[in-house]
């Protein structure tokens, strides 16, 4: 088993899918882990789950999307853990239920909440962070940490048949333009700050798509490695790889994630 996150506290924002086989991941290889959701009883349960099976995990309740919350999580994992090493905020929201659609569609609100559960949530994490990084002193090697943010193959390879929801890749390409000048003021500092780019993922948020079979058929040929919803265990290789000093010379990169969806026609 490997150890590259022994001796690291690694904050974790969501519980669910992607953030949940991350967690537990991260866990596995030494991490002591911190899980950050809106849902207090989805944080609770992955905590106990990884403290469970010999792992090192706390949780906190919070809405990231305001100042309160995020700089709260970042001080909660910091009271917990003493530091913070590693960060992947994975939380966001599908804007559809608020009124995200099309511009001709889409409503002010509807726009409004994708953007806040999205781009602004992913700024004020990031911004907490990072602060708590520059306090701290490097490590031996000159690094203070490593962020990994959640972008979506939206935000450059868009779908107008079946995933019409503007707001959605607008919030996604601004986490992108946000990571991208993070990672290139930050870098002396010993901060990288990456992206993933993931496709369609069988996760909570993507349950309406996983159960159309238009959808599911416009799938098979648009994401051919998977021939259909990727499962969420698949992103975490790469995202730990992010995470890791494995990609200690890797920063401002996008990394798509798609099962072949941005280099196929469907």
């Amino acid at each position: 088993m490997s150890t590259r996150f022994v001796d690291r506290v690694c904050l974790v924002t969501g519980s669910t899918g992607i953030a949940a086989a991350a967690a537990t991941a991260l866990a596995a290889e030494g991490g002591s882990v911190f899980i950050v959701s809106r849902d207090d009883e989805h944080a609770r349960a992955l905590a106990e789950r990884i403290s469970a099976v010999g792992g090192t995990a706390g949780w906190y309740a919070a809405d990231l999307a305001t100042e309160a919350g995020a700089d709260g999580a970042v001080s909660a994992c910091v009271e917990r853990f003493g530091r913070l090493d590693v960060l992947y905020d994975v939380a966001g929201i599908s804007g559809r239920r608020h009124g995200d659609g099309p511009l001709h569609e889409m409503t002010l609100p509807g726009w409004e909440a994708t953007i806040a559960g999205n781009a602004t949530s992913t700024a004020l994490v990031l911004r907490a962070t990072v602060r708590q990084l520059l306090a701290q002193e490097p490590r031996p090697d000159g690094q203070r940490g490593a962020i990994l943010t959640m972008s979506s193959v939206l935000a450059t390879s868009p779908s107008p048949g079946h995933f019409a929801t503007h707001a959605y890749a607008a919030s996604k390409g601004a986490i992108e333009a946000l990571s991208r000048a993070a990672a290139a003021h930050y870098a002396t500092d010993g901060i990288r700050v990456n992206v993933i780019a993931p496709a369609l993922v069988a996760t909570p948020m993507s349950e309406r798509a996983q159960h159309d079979p238009a959808i599911l058929a416009y799938l098979a040929t648009k994401q051919p490695l998977a021939g259909g919803p990727i499962d969420a265990e698949t992103l975490t290789g790469t995202a730990l790889y992010l995470l890791s000093d494995d990609a200690r010379m890797v920063t401002g990169q996008v990394i798509a994630v798609d099962g072949g969806w941005s280099v196929t026609e469907a």
